[in-house]
C-alpha cells in the first residue's frame, strides 16, 4: 500500500479543488465527492500522526471533512491554497481532542484523588482519646491544690479569672500565677513543646 499522493501539481485531471470547493459550497455533493477523494487520505494521515488511535483518527478525520462540507463557503482563494485550508482544519481538531483527552484525564484524576480519603479508624481514635484524658489527669494530680482547683474551674467549667479568684477566696494576681505556674507544670509533664 505505498501509494503516491500528490497535494498538488500537475498529476492531477478534472477540476481543480478550488473549483470543486466552489461547488461544494454550492451544496454540489458530486463536488463534495472529488474533494474527499482527493483530501481524505492526507487528512487521515495528519489526524493520525496526531492521535496515534486509529479509531479516533477516523471519527476526527470524518468531523473535518463534515467541517469541510459546512464551512466550504468561508473558503477565501486568496489567503491559500484548498489542501492547506482542510489540512489546517484537522490539524486544529486533532489538537482539540489531544487536549480535550488530556483535560478529561486529568479531570477524572482530581476526582479520584479527592475521593480518596484515608481511612478512619474509630477504634484508634478513642483509644488515643482516652489515653491522651488519662495523661491529663495523671499530670493534673502533679499540681498543687489551688493550681488544680484554678485550672479546673477556669478549663472545664468556663470561669474567668476574677471568677475563680472570688470563688476561691484568694486575690486576682495569686490565682493568674498559680494559673500560669501550673499549665506551665501541665505541659513539661505532658511534654508539649514550649
Amino acid at each position: 500500500m505505498n501509494a503516491v499522493v500528490h497535494l498538488s501539481g500537475p498529476g492531477r485531471t478534472g477540476p481543480d479543488l478550488e473549483e470543486l470547493l466552489g461547488r461544494v459550497a454550492l451544496g454540489d455533493q458530486d463536488a463534495f465527492s472529488g474533494v474527499y477523494d482527493a483530501v481524505a487520505g492526507p487528512v487521515l494521515g495528519l489526524v493520525r500522526r496526531v492521535l496515534r488511535d486509529p479509531a479516533q483518527s477516523e471519527e476526527v478525520a470524518q468531523e473535518v471533512l463534515l467541517e469541510v462540507w459546512r464551512t466550504a463557503a468561508r473558503y477565501r482563494a486568496e489567503h491559500g491554497e484548498v489542501m492547506p485550508w482542510v489540512l489546517t482544519i484537522a490539524h486544529r481538531r486533532a489538537v482539540n481532542r489531544v487536549r480535550s483527552a488530556q483535560a478529561a484525564a486529568d479531570r477524572d484524576q482530581r476526582t479520584a484523588a479527592a475521593a480518596h480519603a484515608p481511612a478512619f479508624d474509630e477504634v484508634a481514635e478513642q483509644v488515643e482519646g482516652r489515653l491522651e484524658r488519662e495523661q491529663v489527669r495523671r499530670c493534673m494530680r502533679t499540681l498543687t491544690g489551688l493550681q488544680r482547683e484554678s485550672l479546673t474551674l477556669a478549663y472545664y467549667r468556663g470561669y474567668t479569672y476574677p471568677q475563680v479568684a472570688e470563688v476561691l477566696g484568694v486575690p486576682l494576681g495569686t490565682v493568674k500565677t498559680r494559673m500560669r505556674d501550673g499549665l506551665i507544670r501541665l505541659r513539661d509533664c505532658l511534654g508539649v513543646g514550649a
